[in-house]
């Protein structure tokens, strides 16, 4: 270990026997918490080389299809990360109106392009990035609700939807593979080479109407996705 890297977990140790948290930490030095979590335990935080190098930095579960019991949760990620056994942190990084992109688009059934509601949120476990989750809303259905003001809506999205009039009707659920953004790769502090996992589900009411679409940019080496076969079905 060199000197500097001594220097920095010292001061870092010296600051949270103080009181300050991790995230006050990572506030003054410019960088995310799980980075500090990565200073604070030195090289050994690192992945060892050769053949062992894949290992994941955390590992967590996002089950396909999404459980009834969790979709109504506070937060999905926070109920599945809890249930085994993680320590799970969200923050917000962005409320407000953009252009829709041409997935989410054809999803709540605008153009591409249109500006619509999005509510972006950066998941961790273990002090560790792991999703970048970022809900999407019509702007002419809910644009002048509480869905567009910033902060978590509490207690749920879910509750919010339903106080204002909407019953969950179905949901379409899609995953795909690819290369990270430059935005992905910076929020979820991914290794060159490392790619991620979309998980787009879009939600419709009764009346089948758009009324949310969940983006989740998943770090694929920190997940594992668990597929339940639908109930009421014997068939393989």
């Amino acid at each position: 270990m060199t000197e500097a890297a001594k220097m920095r977990r010292q001061a870092i140790a010296e600051a949270r026997e103080s009181g300050m948290s991790l995230e006050e930490i990572a506030g003054r030095l410019g960088v995310s918490p799980g980075r500090i979590s990565q200073m604070r335990k030195g090289p050994t935080a690192r992945a060892p080389e050769g053949p062992a190098s894949s290992a994941p930095r955390v590992l967590v579960q996002r089950a396909l299809p999404t459980e009834p019991a969790v979709r109504g949760s506070k937060s999905l990620f926070l109920a599945e990360a809890e249930r085994q056994g993680l320590k799970a942190d969200r923050r917000m990084l962005y409320v407000g109106l953009e252009p829709a992109s041409e997935h989410v688009a054809a999803c709540l059934r605008v153009e591409p392009g249109v500006e619509i509601v999005a509510r972006r949120k950066v998941m961790s476990a273990n002090d560790v990035p792991v999703r970048i989750a970022t809900s999407y809303f019509r702007a002419d259905l809910f644009g002048d609700t509480r869905i567009a003001e910033p902060e978590f809506v509490k207690p749920s999205l879910q509750s919010a939807l339903t106080a204002l009039g909407y019953t969950f009707g179905h949901a379409e659920e899609n995953l795909a593979a690819r290369q990270p953004t430059a935005f992905e790769r910076e929020t979820l502090e991914l290794e060159p080479g490392e790619w991620v996992v979309q998980v787009l589900r879009a939600s419709y009411s009764t009346e089948d109407t758009p009324i949310h679409v969940l983006e989740t940019i998943c770090a694929a080496n920190r997940h594992i996705f668990p597929i339940g076969q639908v109930s009421g079905y014997d068939e393989f």
